[in-house]
């Protein structure tokens, strides 16, 4: 013990003879932001952390896209009353109820897209100021890839949250940070620009499967979303973006369940996808547990013993399909059981015992047993570790690039036109081809196809059918759900955009609150 307390003596004086200059070291293995951005490994090391914003993206769109539309609603476990409620008050359109510590559920989507911007703010800035050892071509494919996160995080704000603050310089001062509102219209000018910058920079993909970053493609479908969801669309410039796309090297899969293998994933249909690995690292995804209803036994759905009975998100019932998205299927469309199926057992309060897993079609209820639709989309057994799967999430998909030209032509007056893309579509869902192509069949199929990815929402407004759709969902809900109080699903023009977080009001004073809030 003498020795031990002489040891660390003689290490003290040591370090105190190294004077006031020792406290001030830098660890050799710490990097700062000043000496980092010096070479290509380094901008992409930047770059890639800028695309884990998209996660937050994917997760959170489950709740408040998915659930806030008419394909999916939520089990309500009435002995698990947690903090789910802010979650279920958002699919219930009372989300205008909500404290601001309650609107941090799901999660702060608000504060994920400006974190996935400042980021590339900061690759931008660095790629024009600082004197890196890197070719144009290497700098041209960085400057694309970070315009097209930028915009990509932009028009998930624009569509959320209505105007926002257009932050497009690295915050390098206290004012920097502090900014007001810019115009709906602004902000999809300056997503429009950072997509007319990145377009020319980025690659067509020329095989499979794809690496998962930005390309060509996944530019010009945002482009095309961002033509067509602005306060005045521009559908011929929409168009434009699509007929480029149908020239690619995309192709529709012959087996649409084969699109959401993770065997297979960045395949030929994909254009964009939110990228996840099973294992140890961290890198999972975790949707199907949160899709199953919460049960007793994991195992006869998953192929694997665990639990998602816990509180808050961490647990299943949630994002499952409406009775009325199951009905509206077209009989004999291979989509039905590829997107939906069925888990039928017995229940005990709210604990349920799976006995079996079943397709919809043809389904009847036995009288005897209780089922639960779950999204089949992403079930993918048998897994090695509980919570953790390595689907990826899909953004984009040529399907969905053929459906949105259908779209653009049909808003065009030139139905005539959209109807190969969509019977395309319609062929590969086993389908007979339509003689002719409504508003109305664009958007039942733009429903059915992308079904579960986080789109129904965002469409429902760009149709500009969100409040009576969702009010007549809300009417059905109520018929069914005696729990479910009479002023929910009142949807009106404020319900179409989120609450900006009141943290951002409080330490923003040049930002006000959107209407209804």
């Amino acid at each position: 013990m003498k020795n031990r307390f002489i040891y660390i003596f003689l290490v003290l004086m040591a370090l105190s003879a190294c004077g006031d200059d020792f406290l001030d070291l830098v660890p050799e293995t710490s990097i700062s932001s000043a000496s980092f951005f010096q070479n290509e490994d380094q901008f992409n090391q930047a770059l890639i952390g800028a695309y884990s914003n998209l996660r937050g993206v994917a997760f959170m769109g489950i709740y408040m896209d998915e659930m806030r539309s008419d394909n999916t609603f939520f089990t309500r476990y009435a002995a698990d009353r947690g903090t789910e409620a802010s979650v279920e008050a958002m699919a219930s359109f009372l989300d205008d109820r909500l404290t601001s510590s309650q609107r941090n559920n799901p999660g702060n989507r608000y504060g994920n897209a400006y974190q996935g911007i400042a980021k590339t703010n900061t690759i931008l800035h660095r790629l024009k100021t600082n004197d890196t050892e890197m070719s144009q071509e290497s700098m041209d494919a960085i400057t694309g890839e970070a315009s097209f996160l930028r915009a990509f995080y932009y028009y998930d704000l624009v569509q959320h949250f209505g105007g926002v603050p257009l932050q497009l310089e690295e915050i390098q001062s206290e004012e920097d940070a502090f900014l007001p509102k810019s115009s709906v219209d602004e902000v999809y000018a300056q997503i429009i620009s950072d997509l007319e910058n990145a377009i020319p920079k980025l690659a067509v993909p020329t095989s499979f499967p794809q690496s998962g970053r930005a390309t060509k493609g996944a530019a010009k479908m945002l482009l095309a979303y961002a033509y067509m969801a602005k306060p005045s669309p521009d559908y011929p410039k929409a168009e434009a973006e699509l007929i480029d796309i149908t020239n690619m090297n995309y192709a529709l899969l012959d087996d649409y369940a084969d699109v959401f293998d993770p065997a297979i994933k960045n395949n030929q249909e994909s254009i964009f996808e939110v990228q996840y690995q099973s294992g140890n690292e961290g890198q999972q995804s975790d949707f199907i547990w949160r899709f199953i209803p919460k049960t007793t036994n994991t195992e006869a759905i998953l192929g694997i013993q665990g639990t998602n009975l816990r509180g808050s998100l961490s647990s299943g019932g949630w994002n499952v399909p409406t009775q009325e998205l199951v009905e509206s299927y077209e009989m004999g469309d291979l989509r039905l059981p590829a997107s939906i199926a069925i888990a039928e057992g017995t229940q005990d309060g709210d604990a349920f015992t799976t006995e079996r897993v079943v397709s919809p079609v043809g389904y009847t209820p036995d009288p005897d047993k209780t089922y639960y639709y779950f999204i089949n989309k992403y079930l993918h057994p048998p897994y090695a570790i509980e919570w953790n799967t390595d689907d990826n999430w899909p953004v984009y998909r040529y399907s969905g690039a053929l459906l949105l030209l259908a779209e653009c032509l049909v808003q065009q007056g030139k139905n005539g036109e959209a109807l190969p893309y969509i019977n395309q579509v319609r062929a590969r869902a086993g389908l007979p081809d339509l003689a002719s192509a409504t508003f109305e069949d664009v958007a039942s199929e733009m429903r059915h196809e992308l079904a579960f990815e986080n789109h129904r929402w965002m469409d429902l407004i760009r149709y500009g059918t969100a409040i009576e759709t969702m009010n007549a969902e809300g009417d059905r809900l109520k018929k069914l759900y005696g729990w479910l109080l009479p002023t929910s699903f009142n949807v009106t023009e404020d319900r179409l955009i989120y609450a900006i977080p009141d943290r951002e009001i409080l330490i923003n004073n040049n930002l006000v609150q959107n209407p209804g809030y």
